[in-house]
């Protein structure tokens, strides 16, 4: 089988174009290059003319994506359809946005921060409580150590503690706004002069929106949620730094961790960027 990131023989790589190609796009010099690039991989034959088709364009594109996994070896997802996970697949991981350098001094060390608490667990496991998890909860107006006491959940009171940790360093007020819940962040986010908020269906179409330092927000139903801090942004993939998560990325878990598999289009809600403060 042909290597799907193989050199091309055709010529310059056109970069992901910053929206997802799929059924009737306008872009036909993207299309043409995708069609082009499934027959070089032997899932085609398809009329390279740039007419994204219902038919044979798109399911050459779902046998490629149920044929070839992303640049880290994952599955892709065969929706017929050439997000930047398919796009990194068929071209490369350099033709597809990344983005390893925090936007401004305050994320940068919010990041910073956030490292240094990598490996803080919860005492006990499954409490929602710890030194280290109630300063946290503290810093957003909750007392976990109340009569009785009670943990609570904590995901955004650490992204919150971490700005407000590099805040104080650097000197300025703390844009990240009070509060310990994800949806509730989310939708006073979108009311504060300053913060950008990112929807779903943006980021996936350009990950090039997504910055280190920004938050992902995501909302299962039912007022349930999760969030973390965004490290890095590479070919369709986040590399994360979580509190009250666990290893498998689960919401309500037990510490903080560092985690590299999440897919930008997992992200349910969206990003918040406090880059311009």
């Amino acid at each position: 089988m042909v290597s799907a990131t193989a050199p091309l023989s055709h010529g310059e790589i056109v970069a992901f174009p910053d929206h997802v190609v799929k059924v009737g796009d306008s872009d036909r010099d993207a299309v043409q290059q995708i069609q082009r690039r499934l027959n070089e991989v032997g899932c085609g034959p398809v009329e390279e003319n740039g007419v994204f088709d219902n038919e044979k364009t798109k399911n050459a594109v779902k046998l490629f994506q149920s044929r070839f996994p992303d640049v880290t070896g994952a599955p892709l997802k065969v929706d017929g359809e050439v997000g930047s996970l398919t796009w990194g697949a068929l071209f490369g991981e350099g033709t597809v946005p990344s983005a390893t350098n925090a936007p401004s001094k305050l994320t940068k060390a919010v990041i910073d921060f956030a490292k240094t608490q990598v490996g803080v667990l919860e005492r006990p496991l499954g409490s929602n409580r710890g030194p280290e998890v109630d300063k946290y909860l503290s810093a957003v107006g909750l007392n976990p150590a109340g009569n009785p006491p009670s943990g609570f959940p904590w995901c955004v009171a650490f992204t919150h503690f971490c700005y407000l940790s590099a805040a104080k360093d650097l000197g300025i007020d703390n844009p990240h706004i009070k509060t310990a819940g994800v949806l509730d962040h989310w939708q006073k986010a979108g009311r504060k002069s300053g913060v950008v908020r990112i929807t779903k269906a943006n980021a996936v179409a350009n990950p090039a929106l997504i910055k280190p330092g920004s938050l992902f927000i995501m909302d299962f139903g039912g007022g349930l949620g999760h969030s973390g801090i965004v490290v890095e942004v590479a070919n369709g993939r986040l590399k994360t730094i979580e509190g009250n998560t666990g290893p498998d990325g689960s919401r309500n878990g037990i510490g903080v961790f560092e985690r590299t598999a999440r897919k930008i289009a997992s992200i349910q809600k969206g990003f918040i960027d406090y880059s311009s403060f």
